[in-house]
């Protein structure tokens, strides 16, 4: 791998990590992207071939590996579904709780357990009493 293609996939790398730790799901989405891009960037130059065409070689050299062509074009299209699905996520938990921010939506996770917590204390306590009662 030159250079030129190291320094490209750890800045688009770097890129994406710095959009995953921000507080907003659109930029998470898109900082993941970025990553696994970063990742068919190394695979891809992995395979390069220097000065002729990748399928016919001429002399000594040797022809381009079809295997990494083909699993980087396996990883672009498994990416393109992961981002449609990360989207679709997305757009579900904005229309659901109109926010898009990472902590409003821990704390509103946090407020909704203990909720549900809370509802399902009274069926626990007669579970146990039911126990006892079946253990006497």
């Amino acid at each position: 791998m030159t250079l030129v293609f190291a320094l490209a996939a750890a800045t688009i790398f770097g890129f994406g990590a710095y959009l995953v730790l921000t507080n907003d799901l659109v930029r998470v989405v898109a900082g993941m992207v970025l990553i696994s891009q970063s990742a068919v960037l190394v695979v891809i130059a992995s395979g390069l071939t220097r000065g002729a065409a990748p399928i016919l070689p001429t002399g000594d050299e040797r022809p381009s590996d079809a295997l990494v062509q083909a699993m980087a074009l396996t990883a672009i299209v498994i990416g393109l579904a992961v981002t449609a699905l990360l989207l679709a996520i997305v757009a579900r938990v904005r229309a659901t709780l109109h926010s898009l921010e990472v902590r409003e939506l821990a704390r509103d996770e946090a407020e909704h357990t203990a909720e549900i917590e809370q509802s399902q204390e009274p069926q626990l306590e007669e579970l146990d009493r039911d126990e006892a009662e079946d253990e006497q």
